[in-house]
């Protein structure tokens, strides 16, 4: 046996499988180091020494040959490994496209963002209305002209069995007249008025549902925001300083605020507000206001006697505002048609995106 050669041998094997297979040819069982110990017996003592010698250190030559080319192969292979699973983060990543807030929730942020530095709370109601809060309660009864403009998409019980509508305590007034896609946010006034007494300040942001012929200026659907305060002594110059600070959130300091006289059922007196938009020179028409009516605080008493509450309106005041919230985002960037704002037109709503 040539020790040389089979160093040499052990040292070019090429896989992890040949590295195996020759420490078998020459340490197994059957190796020829192993044959050649078997042949020790036969020798004098004096060979079998000197024999024994060479042998052990051949056999611990190969296996340090043999241990140190199976590390070998094992690191080229980890090596490899690593290499052909291996991620250049010197490269760009992938961009993947970013969501954003609709350009309605964003002006609706904005509004509320206001308000809540005045110290009102933002409360919400259901989009599905009782006829006696969406109109009976605010002085819009049946035959009320007002409501020809507002009497809108109504909802049918009959393939429904089991719902109601839900009153402020959760009590069911279905029977309070019909069901109907609420056509502004006020009814919100009455279900927090008879939950709560006086004073309160609030905002209610929502959607509502008008019967609309669809044009540039005109949705089926759009969004309000609508302002409530009632306490002591509240007058049409709180609501002239409240209409006023939110010309100067949305137009900086030198926004202001104008009243022009109008009607409204709900209000009295009532009044169309303007803003002065300074970096345009213009007046900007956004919404209603006025004080609120005395069969509001009158309807509200009335429900909550009928629930066992005390009368807690008598002698109050207070003033309610109620604006659309798309005519805002029309006016301050131009845009042409309301009908852009749900055609899910990416190329129109990336331009807002928050």
């Amino acid at each position: 046996m040539n020790i040389e050669a089979a160093l040499e041998e052990i040292g070019k094997a090429p896989t992890l499988e040949s590295l195996q297979a020759l420490k078998v040819q020459y340490l197994g069982k059957n190796g020829l180091v192993t044959q050649e110990m078997k042949t020790l017996g036969r020798l004098s003592p004096e060979e079998r020494r000197e024999k024994g010698r060479v042998l052990n250190e051949w056999k611990a030559a190969l296996e340090t040959a043999l241990e140190a080319r199976e590390a070998q192969l094992r690191e080229e292979a980890l090596q490899a490994r690593l290499l052909q699973e291996s991620i250049d983060v010197s490269l760009p990543g992938y961009a993947f496209p970013s969501g954003g807030l609709h350009i309605t929730s964003l002006i609706l942020q904005e509004l509320v963002g206001i308000f809540r530095k005045q110290g009102f709370s933002v409360v919400e109601g259901p989009e599905v209305e009782s006829e006696f809060f969406n109109f009976d309660a605010i002085n819009m009864p049946e035959w009320h002209p007002a409501r020809d403009m507002q009497d809108t998409f109504w909802v049918e019980f009959k393939n429904q069995p089991g719902f109601t509508i839900r009153g402020p305590f959760g009590e069911d007034v279905t029977g309070l007249g019909g069901a109907v896609l609420r056509t502004h946010t006020s009814g919100m006034q009455i279900r927090y008025m008879i939950q709560h007494t006086p004073p309160f300040r609030i905002v209610v942001p929502g959607r509502v549902f008008r019967y609309e012929q669809t044009d540039a200026s005109h949705e089926a659907m759009f969004h309000q925001l609508e302002g409530l305060v009632v306490g002591e002594g509240i007058t049409m110059a709180d609501l002239k300083g409240a209409i006023s600070e939110l010309a100067r959130g949305l137009f900086g300091e030198e926004g202001k605020a104008r009243f022009q006289p109008t009607y409204f059922p709900f209000v009295e007196p009532g009044v169309q507000f303007a803003m002065w938009w300074p970096e345009r020179q213009k007046w900007l028409e956004l919404g209603g206001a006025g004080m609120v009516h005395p069969y509001l605080f009158k309807a509200v008493d009335d429900y909550r006697e009928r629930q066992g509450l005390p009368r807690a309106y008598e002698g109050m005041t207070g003033w309610a505002f109620g604006m659309g919230v798309e005519r805002l985002a029309l006016l301050r960037y131009g845009i042409p048609d309301i009908r852009y704002f749900y055609q899910n037109r990416l190329s129109f709503l990336r331009q807002f995106r928050g």
